[in-house]
């Protein structure tokens, strides 16, 4: 019976010691999520995001989850008979979407988010980026065939304040923050983009890492001619893919670009259908997506 036990119980404690070096490495650093795609609408892995993000806490690390809400503000402007358009990748916000994105962002997805951290503690606190001057913006107007295009309420991120997260993670907690900005100058709120505010925030905060959920395995090599994923390149290499990436995967590399040139150490896009992928990419040898690194870091070692 005993030998049984042991050996059944083996291949568990063989897990654990591999991931002695990675608890060692990521101890005490912060660690920025964005949240998002399908694991945003499914239930399961909903809830497996929220297992991982409260064993990244418990494990010594310091988790801050930003989200977006997509297809929930889709849903959301349907119902209020408000036709969602989209212009240069970015949703058109008028003033009447912005109080529909406001609504879902920060009274439906948060809540929902925080509830699921909470049920392993009392962890989370949910907070949007008018929150404390977390983030402030100003209007953003894309350029299409070169001219300024008018899209109402999104904002382009002008300054980061750190000083609410930082001392939620003083006090132990779970920030989970919503991708909304106040205005810099005009007295508005606006919608910005999470994937951009989940870099900055990064950025700012020193984060140790960047991890965006998507819906693919990461970045392909050469998409759709193959499905072979880049596991690891340099800030360099991106910036000279990037004009050949489709619009949904600009803003998520744009913003690892973006974090590790301004000190994040590693920013990785990881397939957020995985069940667990947080998990497999921080405590594995393996990863599972693609990971950017400093310029640097060139010579190190994969």
């Amino acid at each position: 019976m005993s030998t049984t036990r042991k050996h059944t119980a083996l291949p568990k404690a063989q897990i654990l010691i591999e991931a002695l070096p990675w608890l060692v490495r990521h101890n005490g650093k912060t660690v920025v999520i964005k949240f998002g795609g399908n694991a945003m609408i499914d239930e399961d892995l909903k809830a497996a995001f929220a297992q991982d993000v409260v064993f990244l806490h418990h494990a010594g690390l310091k988790p801050v989850v930003v989200h977006g809400g997509g297809p929930q503000i889709s849903a959301a402007l349907d119902k209020h008979g408000i036709v969602s358009e989209f212009k240069a990748g970015l949703r058109v916000t008028t003033e009447d979407a912005m109080d529909v994105v406001r609504m879902v962002l920060a009274g439906q997805v948060q809540r929902e988010l925080v509830n699921l951290l909470n049920q392993h503690g009392p962890l989370a606190v949910g907070l949007t980026g008018e929150d404390a001057h977390t983030i402030s913006a100003t209007k953003h107007q894309p350029e299409i065939d070169g001219e300024l295009v008018d899209i109402g309420r999104v904002g382009e991120i002008t300054a980061i304040d750190t000083g609410a997260i930082q001392a939620l993670l003083a006090d132990g907690r779970i920030p989970v923050v919503s991708s909304i900005a106040r205005s810099q100058d005009d007295g508005h709120v606006y919608n910005v983009n999470a994937d951009t505010a989940a870099a900055a925030l990064a950025a700012a905060l020193d984060a140790e890492t960047l991890m965006v959920l998507t819906d693919v395995e990461g970045l392909y090599e050469d998409w759709p001619h193959s499905d072979e994923v880049i596991s690891r390149l340099t800030a360099s290499q991106l910036e000279k893919l990037l004009p050949e990436l489709s619009s949904g995967m600009v803003p998520k590399m744009e913003g690892c670009l973006h974090a590790v040139r301004n000190g994040v150490t590693t920013a990785r896009v990881i397939d957020g259908r995985v069940q667990h992928s947080i998990l497999l990419e921080i405590f594995t040898d393996e990863g599972i997506g693609t990971m950017v690194v400093p310029d640097a870091q060139e010579g190190d070692a994969v």
